[in-house]
């Protein structure tokens, strides 16, 4: 069996896995798994794909043509965080118009019957919520806020989008025939380096000071212990543990999984292409999730 090497920049771990997805039962196996109840599921960006939102490692990818942004570059370096705010701006209504899918909706209706305990999703785009789930943990933050890093106000993206758009009304008019652009992973899109000199970024409305930085974590930033202890309690409580559009790439995710497996807490992988849990999964998909899920919701209610 070969070995493919992901390399990803920042907190992501270098380490490779099987290029081949070991499948692992079907959708009945699955749905004797959730129908036991007191599922916890871990979301990843391939839940999203299907709501027009690439990933950075599925079949969609972008990430051969697109390097994510880093903490340390829009920390430190003004010139990377213009660009990124340049490029999110552009970005941002095509992130703001997705809208949840088949599976987003599917996990709400696992939820509200009471099978599905707890949700967290390494999704940023608030489709999980958007799709009726409650209590979403998002642990990589949402698009939709952003924070002052100086003052740390926290403000709402579409307040912030409207002042950007009413200082660069200029820049949005030469920008307009690339609005259909297909949006990368972080919310932005590729702009040539004229276009990004011409965007005016704001301060902060709050301090009138701090840069603005979108309320995620970037590669390389660390997840806020509470959360992440949140998200381990979740996992304690769970009777299952039930990976959605995920290939558990960075650490972030994967201690989650390691964590069910070392209580001895079954582990389901439902995603596109290898996985590095794929060793611990007692059921592995590979099908699309936009079929597997709303198929499990008709065999639980069968």
């Amino acid at each position: 069996m070969g070995k493919v090497v992901m390399r990803y920049p920042g907190s992501v771990l270098q380490e490779s896995w099987d290029a081949e997805v070991p499948v692992r039962g079907g959708v009945n196996d699955l749905a004797a798994l959730v129908g036991a109840g007191g599922v916890c599921v871990l979301s990843g960006a391939g839940l999203s794909t299907d709501s027009g939102i690439p990933d950075y490692r599925g079949p969609s990818s972008a990430a051969r043509r697109h390097t994510p942004m880093t903490y340390e570059a829009f920390v430190h370096d003004p010139a990377a965080r213009h660009r990124y705010w340049a490029r999110s701006h552009v970005g941002w209504p095509q992130i703001d118009r997705a809208r949840p899918n088949p599976a987003h909706e599917a996990v709400a209706a696992l939820q509200r019957c009471g099978l599905v305990e707890s949700v967290i999703t390494q999704n940023v785009d608030g489709l999980h919520q958007a799709g009726g789930a409650r209590d979403v943990v998002e642990l990589h933050g949402a698009l939709a806020r952003v924070v002052c890093l100086a003052c740390r106000v926290e403000l709402d993206r579409a307040v912030v989008q409207a002042e950007l758009a009413r200082v660069n009304r200029g820049f949005d008019t030469a920008v307009s025939g690339l609005r259909e652009t297909q949006v990368n992973p972080d919310g932005d899109v590729e702009l040539p380096p004229e276009l990004e000199a011409a965007f005016t970024m704001i301060d902060c409305p709050a301090c009138g000071d701090g840069p603005l930085k979108p309320d995620v974590v970037f590669f390389g930033e660390s997840v806020p212990r509470p959360r992440v202890d949140r998200c381990f309690d979740l996992v304690a409580q769970a009777r299952s543990l039930v990976v959605l559009g995920s290939s558990l790439a960075v650490m972030s995710g994967l201690r989650f999984a390691r964590a069910a497996t070392r209580a001895g807490t079954p582990v389901a992988i439902v995603t596109a292409g290898p996985s590095r849990a794929d060793d611990l999964a007692r059921v592995r998909l590979a099908s699309p999730l936009g079929e597997v899920l709303p198929a499990l919701v008709r065999a639980l209610r069968a």
